[in-house]
């Protein structure tokens, strides 16, 4: 079977790799249709880490998948042959005490998909996973929207995170894969007004499309003074999509007293800074989002009702072959690409 390798700081190969074999009775061997490429495997093809995980060369990246059942084993229950799933990246041990807990998305013995030290990445034409990471699908959903169902799994998450936002004031700054997920899932949810930042105009644009009610590039204007203005009692909850230490001192500029700073970016740092004086006077929360946890069926269920529509978000797709293209693509934020999609 074909595999992408990353070789090196900005170096892929293509190369053969023998098709891998079930091991588990509760595994099964999966031919992977389309990966999605992701602000975090970015990281790792700049800059060969992301804090404490270092990829060792060569590697293969990639986490967002979907595809068809080609072998299950013994012990597999709900899946047969011919079967299209989503797949979830996390493969969390159900028996530590974080998954005891019922936090399984910070499981103490995690592998996850991509993940350095954990376990290699999806972009080849197979795949192995345990059955319960896997989620049929709809012959009638696409690989390609089964597959955003990753990023749209963390923006329903974050926004849970974030409590009740029914006819909230949210603000969201970056307007990438995960600012839209959210975007489009705090609205599903009820929110009030959104309001966007993002550096690209194109995504912007997108954005707006997609249902956000303000945007605006901090390039070109001040968007505390111009957000104040739109609503004087500034905002409720605020969501960090980029993973800027600009976009945190914004938020917390923007929120109201009491409001909720949601971080979901991932930052190439290793430490955020905030004002303690802002922090304190205003009394901010402040909360962290680890990817997601059980949220990938109820994504599928909505998309599935059609209660979202991310078709949008998919600005260029690639094959295997030219996946060197669309990392240089994502990485460089040409083009206007939003989300970058593999077909296998």
């Amino acid at each position: 079977m074909k595999a992408m390798i990353l070789t090196g700081i900005r170096r892929i190969e293509i190369t053969e790799k023998p098709v891998p074999e079930i091991s588990q009775s509760d595994e099964v061997l999966i031919r992977i249709r389309s990966v999605g490429v992701c602000g975090s495997d970015i990281h790792y093809y700049n800059e060969g880490k992301i804090g404490s995980q270092v990829v060792k060369f060569p590697f293969t990246l990639g986490h967002e998948s979907s595809g068809i059942v080609e072998k299950t084993g013994a012990g597999v229950k709900n899946l047969r042959p011919g079967d299209h799933v989503a797949i979830d990246p996390a493969m969390p041990c159900y028996n530590c005490s974080q998954c005891r807990k019922g936090r399984y998305h910070t499981c103490l013995n995690l592998r996850f998909l991509g993940c350095p030290g954990q376990a290699e990445g999806c972009l080849s034409d197979y795949i192995v996973m345990p059955e319960k990471s896997c989620y049929k699908i709809e012959d009638s959903m696409s690989f390609d929207i089964a597959t955003l169902s990753e990023p749209l799994s963390i923006g329903l998450y974050a926004t849970e995170l974030a409590g009740n936002v029914q006819g909230q004031k949210i603000g969201i700054l970056g307007s990438g894969p995960i600012g839209v997920s959210v975007m489009l899932m705090a609205l599903h949810r009820g929110a009030g007004r959104v309001f966007m930042t993002d550096l690209i105009d194109e995504r912007l644009s997108l954005a707006s499309s997609m249902g956000a009610h303000w945007t605006g590039n901090p390039l070109k204007q001040d968007i505390v003074g111009d957000i104040k203005r739109e609503e004087p009692e500034l905002l409720d909850v605020v969501f960090e999509c980029c993973g800027k230490q600009e976009a945190a001192d914004q938020a917390v500029k923007l929120l109201k007293p009491g409001g909720m700073l949601v971080i979901a970016g991932i930052p190439s740092f290793s430490e955020w800074k905030f004002s303690a004086e802002d922090i304190r006077r205003k009394e901010i929360t402040i909360r962290n989002v680890r990817r997601q946890n059980e949220m990938v069926q109820p994504t599928l269920d909505i998309l599935s009702a059609g209660k979202i529509n991310p078709e949008k978000m998919i600005t260029h797709t690639f094959d295997l072959d030219h996946v060197s293209d669309a990392f240089e693509l994502v990485a460089g934020y040409r083009d206007g690409v939003m989300k970058a999609m593999i077909h296998l």
